[in-house]
């Protein structure tokens, strides 16, 4: 519930408000004031009578009606005075400063639930406990420094945890990016990060409204709705960047499948993220670089023309990049940042190449890297700009490398390159490293509003994950070829039927029987490699004969099949058939034994696995030891689109294999791409199904098939 009073409120008091500014009731208390907060500022405290040049209420009960009310004081007051006040004084949105709640007892956690009722039955909004508070242009209403710059069009950021949204401010602050607003949410008891983002889209206006908004979470309480409101903020023209923090998983667990062993919670966050649309970053300055080159772009810094959409290509800056620099060593491992990232340092060469030469310093290298030397000057710095503009058409953006060992001053040089940032139409990323010995350049140069990004291969790497990131999925899902209808049949007489002897039970999940999975598979129109399963050696030596050898067998009972040696291979006679069958049903838990056609091919993996809150992870790759031991894996959130899939396949590492490598053919893409949106689609109408393994898969030029396929059902 966020309202006007909690934005715009026309007073405010401040409940524990105090003259010591090295604590949270005083510092709140000066940062109001040194924000030029223009309405009228209230304090209550008993011990005091003036308080920063405000005079004080000594008790709560004295206070005209107010509209917002900012608590300073111990947990177990909190309920006491948000009752007082929004019953009696009006008060209708609440930010509490104070810990001690939910985040750390059970009791704390009933306070913070009263508190949360109290709101919801005077139609309040409630933003904590346990934060930093709200910052934007109309209010400070914050106790931490640093203050950034604030500007309608700066960038939004909310914030999960008070600390890093501190730490995240000072990492933004020194490379110049501006905010309109600062959310530390707390304990997100009423209002968090999904909701914020709600309000955003639901008031979002293309003219006036920020396009940039940087998140970092440590709990995502309700994905359906981050996802919702995500995409289509993106899809409105917004960019939208975040941390994830806390996903990765703590000792080890059991797993029964490939799927349970490499999905996690991480799989479930990546694939949210990129079915949102968000750039995932994993570091505070990874974050906020990211957010520097998004405001760059969209503001004009750069001078790059932005789509009305946001989103009319996949990448605005484009993958070609120039860099000018004085120093060759920053310049060297920039390219290498970026050609690891798959983005491109392209040769100049040609007339145009030489010409630059010849305006250069005798030993300047212009072949990209342009290296216009230490002695370079600030005209020459902006011819080598002026020639990466207009001369050199396969240049998309520009990188400037320029500080100063100390020796001389840059303020010349940094005027140039601020006119031709204005200027140009190409992109154009100033990379100032000096700020020690240049701060005062650098200061000046920021204070024009501009961004600086002072580590070349940080900006290289945000560069690439930017790059990496696809476009919101679409919401549609993809029926064509899938019987809905059929697939919730058989759940239905799944259910209905289930018992001990439907599978093998773990608690209140089985696994289903070969024939189920074949029928589920089936309905999905998902081809499976020809197979029997029997108990009996006559019935699976014609088979064998009629499909034609040689065959393959597994056990039928046990979930690990070749850890019980319970898988042959290239089995190529009726007696070894025999042979195998009878080795096999002496297995310890052996029910049968399958036959199968034996088919050659590409190996590939498809699993996936039902997160909690998430719905169903999908992951894809290369099967054996791809999936085994190197985890190249992609995941996506079930239902799955075919650009989203499309996107997922050739993120792989292995990408190579699968589109044909050193004169071996590629794998039939469309139709591996075809069965995974196909899995989704099933997932998403058999909610039951808990895991599900298709590995390996085998592939050639023109069929994949599913060889082997587990499932785990669960009510």
């Amino acid at each position: 519930m966020i309202n006007r009073q909690l934005l715009r409120p026309e007073s405010i008091v401040v409940i524990g408000g105090s003259n010591n500014t090295h604590k949270p009731g005083g510092a709140v208390v000066r940062n109001l004031l040194s924000g030029g907060y223009q309405g009228t500022l209230r304090i209550v405290n008993p011990k005091e009578d003036e308080i920063q040049g405000i005079k004080v209420f000594h008790n709560a009960n004295e206070l005209p009606p107010t509209e917002m009310a900012i608590l300073v004081v111990a947990a177990k007051y909190c309920p006491e005075y948000v009752r007082l006040l929004a019953a009696e004084k009006g008060v209708r949105a609440f930010i509490i400063i104070s810990a001690g709640f939910g985040e750390e007892t059970k009791a704390g956690a009933a306070l913070e639930q009263e508190i949360l009722d109290i709101c919801e039955q005077y139609g309040a909004a409630l933003i904590g406990p346990n934060c930093i508070g709200l910052l934007n242009s109309w209010h400070h209403s914050v106790f931490t420094k640093p203050i950034p710059q604030l500007n309608p069009k700066g960038v939004d950021f909310v914030s999960g945890s008070g600390a890093t949204a501190v730490f995240i401010l000072e990492s933004a602050v020194i490379k110049g990016l501006a905010f309109n607003s600062v959310w530390s949410i707390g304990n997100g008891k009423q209002i968090g990060i999904e909701d914020v983002l709600q309000y955003m889209d639901e008031t979002f206006d293309i003219e006036q409204s920020p396009r940039v908004k940087l998140l970092y979470i440590e709990n995502i309480s309700d994905p359906d709705k981050l996802l919702f409101h995500a995409s289509s903020l993106i899809r409105k023209g917004c960019k939208i960047a975040a941390i994830k923090a806390g996903s990765s998983e703590s000792g080890s667990r059991a797993a029964s499948s490939h799927t349970g062993a490499i999905a996690s919670s991480d799989s479930a966050v990546e694939a949210l993220f990129r079915k949102a649309g968000i750039v995932r970053c994993f570091s505070r300055e990874e974050l906020t670089t990211v957010g520097c080159v998004f405001k760059a772009i969209m503001d004009g810094f750069a001078g790059a023309p932005l789509p009305k959409d946001g989103i009319a290509s996949d990448n605005w800056i484009g993958r070609n990049f120039a860099i000018v620099t004085h120093a060759g060593g920053p310049g060297v491992m920039l390219t290498d940042a970026l050609s690891k990232g798959g983005l491109n340092v392209p040769k100049l060469d040609g007339p145009a190449a030489e010409e630059l030469k010849s305006k250069l310093f005798p030993g300047a290298s212009v072949a990209n890297p342009i290296d216009i030397l230490a002695t370079g000057t600030p005209e020459q710095l902006g011819i080598a700009i002026d020639y990466c503009e207009k001369r050199f058409d396969n240049i998309d953006a520009i990188f400037v490398i320029f500080g100063t060992p100390g020796l001389v001053t840059v303020f010349e040089t940094y005027e140039v390159l601020h006119k031709k940032i204005l200027e140009c139409k190409k992109p154009i990323f100033p990379i100032l490293p000096s700020l020690h010995t240049a701060g005062p350049e650098v200061e000046e140069f920021l204070k024009k509003g501009h961004v600086n990004f002072s580590d070349e291969v940080t900006l290289a790497t945000a560069l690439t994950q930017m790059t990496k990131t696809p476009k919101p999925a679409s919401p549609e899902i993809e029926l064509f070829g899938v019987d809905v209808p059929k697939i919730r049949e058989i759940i239905g007489n799944i259910k209905q039927n289930h018992d001990s002897d439907n599978g093998e039970r773990q608690a209140d999940s089985w696994y289903l029987e070969p024939q189920q999975v074949r029928d589920l598979l089936s309905c999905a129109g998902i081809p499976m490699v020809p197979e029997m399963v029997s108990d009996s050696k006559d019935e699976l030596a014609a088979f064998a004969t009629k499909v034609g050898y040689p065959v393959v067998a597994k056990v039928v009972g046990p979930v690990h099949k070749s850890d019980v040696g319970g898988v042959a291979l290239n089995i190529r006679s009726e007696k070894h058939l025999a042979l195998e069958f009878e080795r096999m049903m002496q297995i310890d838990g052996a029910k049968a034994v399958m036959v199968q056609k034996m088919l050659q091919g590409t190996e590939l993996f498809i699993g996936a696995k039902y997160e909690p809150r998430f719905g169903h992870v999908v992951l894809c790759g290369l099967g054996g030891i791809f999936v085994e031991v190197l985890k190249d894996v992609s995941s996506g959130l079930a239902p799955l689109s075919y650009p989203e899939v499309y996107s997922m396949i050739r993120s792989l590492r292995g990408y190579k294999i699968i589109k044909g490598t050193r004169g071996q053919k590629g794998i039939n893409e469309q139709k591996y791409a075809e069965i995974i949106v196909r899995l989704s689609t099933l997932l998403r109408f058999a909610t039951e199904i808990k895991e599900i393994d298709l590995n390996p898969l085998l592939a050639d030029d023109k069929e994949v098939t599913a060889v082997d396929a587990r499932i785990l059902i669960g009510m």
